[in-house]
């Protein structure tokens, strides 16, 4: 049973493209790793750039269950918020090194996503969107509650990483806005490569085919549940990554990190890059935050121009800046 099978007839498996498509998915990672070495220097500000590098790997991770999976969450800030919290506790009150916070951060934003993945995926459509906001409105409060770890509405201060250190006696300058540029990218790095190969694998036709078919994908034999649950944990783990890098990069944690707003914004750069592609939330994140940067120039009511701009492309441009592209560049070289 080939990939092209399971997704009820679209073509996704590699070699169903076209040439230009297929080297352009060959080496999807390995670009886009080049494109985002060079963004501190074509962009306004360093601190922008690492923005986008953070937040475009939190889109990453809600890209897997709603561009490939078919899935719309309005709680992935729950993921977020849940790494970039249980990485700042991690230091601030048990004195973890950077690395152990990280792999807390990342592993407890997983075992949280299983369970509300657990309980959302038993629903569908605009009742799994309903249920994902709720159980994340409740970490939201757990959040605001627990003030003694947590910091309440004042958010979670009091650490501070300086400095990495690494294998072999080295250490970054977590100071040093480029030293602390890449090596982010280096956890943005190994995540798109991970990404990539999920994408490769047969789970990943499995995950296209529950978003293209449902029913047909339970009857050709896949466990459709514990595909939905599975992509959700995997998404989560991601969003909890991009939530401590946010830690550790801030210093501080915002209750903001927990919050619908949060939700929201992940869901518009998506939206914006192009759901269902591998570069489009970089791109979603880039234009998203660019826009932010500018138009905060101008008035308070930024917030207003971003919805213009987002009302805009979800009439003329539905796939998006970058899934547009695509479309277009596959089109003409397959006429």
């Amino acid at each position: 049973m080939t990939t092209t099978d399971l997704a009820a007839g679209q073509a996704v498996a590699p070699r169903t493209l076209p040439k230009a498509g297929a080297a352009l998915d060959r080496w999807r990672v390995p670009l886009t790793i080049a494109v985002l070495a060079v963004l501190p220097f074509v962009l306004p500000s360093q601190a922008l750039a690492v923005n986008v590098l953070i937040y475009g790997l939190f889109t990453v991770g809600f890209n897997l269950l709603f561009g490939y999976t078919g899935l719309l969450s309005f709680g992935h800030a729950a993921f977020f918020g849940a790494g970039a919290y249980l990485t700042g506790m991690s230091i601030a009150h048990f004195g973890f090194g950077w690395f152990p916070a990280m792999l807390t951060g990342i592993v407890g934003a997983s075992l949280l996503s299983a369970v509300i993945g657990a309980l959302s995926i038993r629903t569908r459509g605009i009742y799994f969107c309903m249920v994902t906001l709720a159980l994340a409105q409740l970490v939201y409060y757990v959040a605001l509650q627990a003030s003694g770890w947590t910091g309440g509405e004042n958010g979670l201060r009091g650490f501070t990483v300086a400095k990495a250190d690494l294998i072999g006696g080295f250490s970054v300058n977590l100071l040093n806005p480029l030293a602390k540029y890449y090596f982010i990218m280096f956890f943005a790095a190994l995540a798109l490569w991970f990404v990539s190969r999920v994408l490769n694998s047969p789970f990943g036709a499995a995950i296209e085919a529950v978003r293209e078919n449902e029913t047909r994908a339970r009857a050709c034999g896949f466990d459709v549940e514990r595909t939905k649950l599975l992509s959700f944990v995997l998404s989560g783990g991601l969003c909890g990554l991009a939530g401590t890098l946010s830690a550790l990069h801030l210093s501080i944690v915002p209750l903001d990190a927990l919050s619908v707003h949060t939700s929201s914004i992940v869901v518009m750069m998506t939206m914006l890059g192009g759901a269902g592609s591998f570069f489009g939330p970089f791109v979603g994140a880039l234009v998203f935050l660019l826009i932010e940067d500018v138009a905060s120039l101008w008035t308070s009511h930024w917030q207003l121009i971003v919805g213009i701009v987002f009302i805009l492309f979800v009439l003329f441009l539905p796939k998006g800046i970058w899934g547009s592209l695509i479309q277009i560049v596959r089109r003409r070289r397959a006429s």
